[in-house]
């Protein structure tokens, strides 16, 4: 239609440039018309005083549109537009070669399916009209990209799609020659690594428009997608366990589904989700008890649903390592409380944390419970960072913050902020503001915000019934029972402790957790609340006597809340907290011949990063043969080690890395890295057309479908690039004009008529 009445397609006019070629000067013609348009208006103005203002108005407009189309005409204008010489340029063609190609989302064909229709044996209009204008060299790209002779030559079954890479390849092979442009024949779903927007760039740069031919659908009509899957790298054995999973649907928003979770193929928990309707993605988050030592695969799926076209992307896989390690926790207590004696028999059992309790007695005469040697903490509270950093957490009980010298508050912050250790604060008459903490480096790394009013000498006191947020709820420290249901419907059974610390607010970036109301204060007072700080974490927990939860009348004897709670607390305290060499994998699954990173970072026994040591990551394959990996500084930060490896076979890779300073072993460290399959066509498999739009759009070419590709032959003509000659397209005599020219001057004639004007 557009170009029926335009004489020239949308193509031709966004390529080409307006011109005028009147003989006579436009400025001429345009004055002339401007004369003409003005004795018309002015007759209906002066001439016509029997008329209104609005139809005066009407038929001076339709009279000067009439004349300003007329002038249009007589100024000869003409599009200015390059195109090329026919066979004297090369156009690069690229074929996408991956797995997805294989979908049949369109018409039951699948994707790879339109290529053989364009360029198979037998040919196509396509393949002729433009092998009449261009020299054709042909690319079929995945996670690689080479030069394509046939198109029986293509597989489909690429485990990546490349996008970036094979632009810029083709980009440098087809340098030499004049080169009118690309065309993509892809679904657009780019999981590669390289940059898209620096192949881009460069693209621009050259001047070469880049066409882009979509294939497949924009949205499954019913599909359920496993898009991301969050979880702790490493977790001790035994810890519960919380992982969040982003779920997309389509066609199947409202059904209820079952969520499994296997490891190693044992089922650990089946969950039921409801699928939201509409097409936005959901959160779910599961929790389950990791309970085996090791590199752990976990797999979380749903079953497959009636009709869906791509069922791969219903599982989602990812590496745990389970760390069977004893985690070492210091407890300082300022006075004796029960809760020292309730919380080491809560963890008694627990083979992967030890809690060593100092607890003041009397002026310089401390307790000491659970120490393993006769020097530990013989000298009280650690006033050396060597000391205190040995430990992977740290709880204060109540204890004034005046008993610590300022180097002792210093590092207590700095056991949180550079060792990444965890720091646990608790309730009591000694703690928090009460206990003078505020403005001291300790306040600096706790989560809440410490009013200096509070420790005055009016006390504060109030029983609370203890509740948990929706995000506590959800939390892994915070799940008493199987369920989260059965959990939720625990915390409302709880008897009521006591504060003696009343904290309002937390920080910004802090999470609230466990909240309650107090009487004679109007908002919830916060109750456990949680923050990063620097390398570790910093939690609150601002009651004085949860040890109440064991022991209050209306808990059964058999209870195990108090310990279960205390466990998780502590267990997650002392998650993540980092070694004197920390290694990190790039990903935890790659596929087999993709490089990967390994990252190290190395700090002596104060956890000072040490640059200059020699750190070597030795790696062993499934089937043990080691390969030793040197990691050298990335110089861009104080610690950082660096290096490269490339899994030849699938299966479990393992990372030790051992670093050396002065000749002396500073440490070690270890990763698992699983070789296989990713799937990673499966995901994000719908035709991606805002991004095939953008590659077009930026380098100035089109984008098409199988519908709209006819034309493309045409289009691709229509450049500057390569070797190219202007042509000039009159537009003069474009039927729309004489259309619109009618429709004017008729228009003014029935007006006239209407309102009995000759």
């Amino acid at each position: 239609m557009f170009e029926f009445f335009f004489k020239y397609r949308p193509v031709v006019f966004r390529q080409g440039d307006l011109v005028f070629q009147s003989p006579i000067p436009v400025w001429l013609l345009v004055l002339g018309g401007v004369i003409i348009a003005g004795v018309g208006v002015w007759g209906y103005a002066r001439g016509r005083r029997n008329l209104e203002r609005r139809p005066r108005i009407i038929l001076g407009a339709l009279r000067v549109s009439a004349i300003a189309l007329l002038v249009f005409a007589l100024t000869r204008p003409m599009l200015v537009i390059a195109t090329i010489v026919p066979q004297q340029n090369f156009l690069g063609v690229l074929v996408d070669d991956s797995r997805s190609m294989g979908i049949a989302d369109r018409d039951d064909r699948p994707r790879g399916a339109y290529i053989n229709d364009y360029f198979g044996e037998d040919g196509s209009a396509l393949l002729s009209a433009l092998s009449d204008r261009f020299k054709l060299r042909f690319f079929r790209f995945s996670e690689t990209m080479g030069r394509l002779g046939d198109v029986s030559e293509l597989t489909f079954q690429g485990t990546r799609t490349d996008v970036a890479s094979a632009l810029d390849r083709a980009r440098l092979e087809l340098a030499a020659v004049p080169l009118a442009g690309l065309v993509v024949f892809t679904d657009g779903a780019d999981n590669g690594d390289a940059s898209l927007s620096e192949a881009l760039l460069q693209l621009q740069a050259d001047g070469v428009p880049v066409h882009t031919v979509g294939l497949g659908v924009d949205r499954f009509d019913k599909d359920i997608e496993i898009s991301r899957v969050e979880a702790p790298r490493r977790v001790l054995q035994g810890s519960a366990v919380a992982v969040d999973l982003t779920i997309k649907q389509s066609g199947l928003g409202g059904r209820s589904v079952d969520l499994v979770v296997e490891d190693e193929g044992r089922i650990v928990k089946t969950q039921p989700v409801e699928l939201p309707g509409g097409s936005e993605p959901t959160t779910v988050r599961v929790h389950f008890t990791v309970s085996e030592e090791g590199s752990r695969l976990f797999r979380f799926g749903i079953a497959p649903a009636e009709g869906e076209i791509v069922r791969e992307n219903n599982v989602l896989e990812t590496l745990i390592q389970v760390e069977d390690v004893q985690r070492d926790v210091l407890y300082f207590e300022g006075e004796p409380r029960w809760e020292v004696g309730f919380l080491r028999r809560a963890v008694a059992d627990d083979e992967n944390v030890r809690v060593a309790a100092l607890v003041r007695a009397a002026e310089n005469k401390f307790s000491r419970y659970g120490v393993t040697s006769p020097d530990e903490l013989a000298a009280g509270f650690p006033d050396t960072r060597e000391e205190l950093f040995q430990y992977d957490g740290l709880i204060l009980g109540s204890v004034e913050a005046s008993f610590f010298t300022a180097d002792q508050l210093r590092m207590i912050s700095e056991f949180v902020e550079v060792r990444g250790g965890g720091l646990l604060t608790l309730g009591g008459r000694l703690s928090f503001a009460e206990g003078g903490y505020a403005g001291t480096p300790v306040a600096d790394a706790l989560p809440v915000v410490l009013d200096r009013r509070s420790g005055d000498s009016s006390r504060f006191f109030a029983e609370i019934e203890v509740r948990p947020t929706p995000f506590g709820l959800t939390h892994a420290a915070m799940q008493l029972a199987p369920s989260q249901e059965e959990s939720q419907e625990r915390w409302g059974e709880l008897p009521a402790l006591s504060t003696l610390n009343l904290i309002r607010d937390v920080k910004p970036g802090a999470t609230t957790l466990l909240t309650a109301r107090a009487d004679g204060v109007s908002d919830p007072v916060v109750v456990l609340a949680s923050q990063r700080y620097g390398r570790g974490k910093s939690i609150s927990f601002v009651v004085q006597d949860a040890w109440f939860w064991q022991m209050h009348a209306d808990i059964p004897l058999d209870d195990l809340t108090h310990e279960t709670l205390w466990r998780q607390l502590l267990r997650w305290l002392v998650d993540g907290v980092p070694n004197p060499v920390s290694v990190v994998a790039g990903a935890d699954r790659v596929s087999p011949d993709a490089p990967m990173t390994v990252t190290a970072e190395v700090t002596d026994s104060g956890f000072i990063q040490l640059n200059g040591a020699e750190v070597v990551a030795t790696v062993t394959t499934p089937s043990g043969i080691s390969q030793d990996v040197p990691l050298e500084w990335t110089v861009e930060k104080d610690g950082e080690y660096r290096g490269s490896y490339t899994p030849a076979e699938k299966g479990r890779h393992e990372i030790d890395v051992t670093a050396r300073y002065d000749g002396a072993v500073v440490g070690t460290g270890e990763a698992h890295v699983e070789a296989g399959d990713l799937g990673a066509e499966f995901y994000g498999a719908e035709m991606q057309s805002d991004v095939l739009k953008s590659i077009a759009a930026e380098t100035g070419g089109q984008f098409y479908t199988p519908e709209t590709i006819s034309t493309l032959p045409e289009d691709v003509s229509f450049t500057e690039s390569g070797t190219s000659v202007f042509e000039e397209r009159d537009l003069w005599d474009m039927p729309i004009i004489f259309v619109l020219l009618v429709a004017f001057m008729g228009a003014e004639w029935i007006y006239r008529r209407q309102r009995g004007l000759p």
